[in-house]
């Protein structure tokens, strides 16, 4: 099995270019095939060194390898030239100054239902000659047959005046010289297929087996955009999501295992995955789910490896015991400053929490816990700690909310911490009492 992966470096890889990707490496890792990365930068104006850097960098962060390229498509227009050169030799395709007017008036007295079908003027584009009779067939492995009755169709223009090959020209010669077997891509591409079916036809070759993915919508149903939230693969590292977690959300977005089985590893991914499991509606991309789902992977982390994964991320040392006392609390690597920053920075500034947890009642537990936190003795540990603030809560007989919350906004300026034990042990008996003190004062 050889399969590849074609974005055109036109800005940051999408999500759905993203499953694309992921789907056809998948395929080639279950099937001890090849992967074969190929940059369609024949939009010169777009296709920037910028563009093509963003592809690489998204596709080494979801830790998808390719074992050959990545092959340039500008690169490869001399074999394109020599496409085109065969199909006119062998009179599949011919020149013709055919312009968009020309075309509708020959439909006007055809019939708007026909194909334009043009004659060899011997210079202009080049076009390649559809036959009038029977159908273009397609046996998608996901879309099932799609018939294209071949005299609807234009004769296509497969090169410019001036010998450029264009898209659908390039692209199938590019999959035969690549010996791909299996073209799986986005549902948008459904529509150049019969053209590339009609070319390879001419060129008198084999093509390739095709796989058309659904598109992705958001949860409301709607085309995936940046509404959604994150719409590509920098803005899911940026957000602290992790590759693993992406690779098995991103899978389950149109497949199914064939059970409930929600996390799945990469190993699991390569074993199971089957094209012939891809649904043919379009799937939903719902953040709020992989959130979940990553936050699931994240508790499978060792101490170690979280706090080597947050100390990458923020790009700053000595994070391991806040990431201990938060762990649990955690969905993307994105939500430990919101959570643990005032330990290092300082506390936020929640109005509405302070109105409600430092009033004259709040103010006055917060007075006794600093008197019991002030005595506590060494260590200044969780333990000992825990002990300290339990007397108080025993002694005043309330709720543990009513005691401790005053608390945690004197540290952390707002009513959301880690825990509270471990969050006083962690700034230590000098910043907690003057915490409590400015908050006092």
């Amino acid at each position: 099995m050889r399969v590849r992966f074609a974005p055109s470096p036109t800005g940051a890889l999408h999500i759905g270019g993203a499953r694309t990707a992921l789907f056809n490496w998948l395929l080639a890792r279950g099937a001890g095939g090849r992967f074969v990365l190929r940059i369609e930068d024949t939009d010169r104006e777009r296709s920037t060194p910028e563009n093509v850097e963003q592809i690489l960098d998204a596709l080494r962060w979801l830790e998808l390898d390719w074992d050959e390229g990545p092959v340039f498509q500008s690169e490869r227009e001399p074999a394109h030239r020599e496409a085109v050169t065969k199909l006119l030799e062998t009179g599949r395709a011919y020149r013709s100054e055919a312009t968009v007017e020309d075309v509708k008036a020959w439909k006007a007295e055809h019939g708007d239902e026909r194909g334009y079908r043009g004659e060899d003027q011997g210079r202009g584009a080049v076009r390649l000659r559809v036959p009038d009779a029977g159908d273009t067939v397609l046996d998608d492995l996901v879309v099932g047959e799609v018939r294209s009755p071949n005299r609807s169709l234009d004769d296509l223009v497969i090169a410019r005046a001036d010998g450029t090959p264009l898209y659908n020209l390039a692209v199938a010669v590019d999959d035969l010289d690549a010996e791909i077997t299996h073209v799986v891509r986005g549902n948008d591409h459904l529509t150049n297929t019969a053209k590339q079916l009609l070319i390879i036809a001419a060129l008198d070759a084999t093509p390739p087996r095709y796989a058309h993915l659904p598109l992705l919508h958001g949860p409301d149903g709607k085309k995936l955009s940046k509404r959604h939230g994150s719409a590509s693969v920098q803005e899911l590292r940026d957000g602290g999501y992790l590759p693993a977690a992406v690779r098995n959300y991103l899978a389950l977005l149109g497949w199914g295992a064939g059970d409930d089985q929600t996390i799945l590893s990469t190993q699991e991914l390569i074993e199971r995955f089957d094209i012939a499991h891809v649904q043919r509606n379009p799937a939903r991309f719902d953040e709020q789910k992989l959130r979940w789902l990553n936050g699931r992977y994240m508790r499978q982390l060792s101490p170690a490896e979280l706090t080597v994964l947050l100390e990458q991320f923020y790009g700053r040392g000595g994070l391991a015991t806040a990431a201990a006392i938060s762990a649990d609390k955690l969905q993307t690597l994105a939500d430990f400053w919101p959570l643990v920053g005032f330990i290092y920075d300082g506390p936020s500034d929640d109005p509405a929490a302070r109105e409600r947890w430092l009033d004259a009642p709040g103010t006055a537990i917060l007075a006794d816990l600093r008197e019991a936190l002030a005595t506590v003795p060494e260590p200044f540990s969780v333990a000992n700690v825990e002990v300290a603030l339990a007397a108080v809560l025993e002694r005043r007989g309330l709720k543990p909310s009513a005691v401790y919350q005053p608390l945690r906004v004197a540290l952390a300026g707002r009513a959301v911490s880690p825990g509270i034990f471990e969050t006083v042990a962690l700034l230590g008996r000098q910043e907690t009492l003057g915490r409590i003190d400015r908050a006092l004062g």
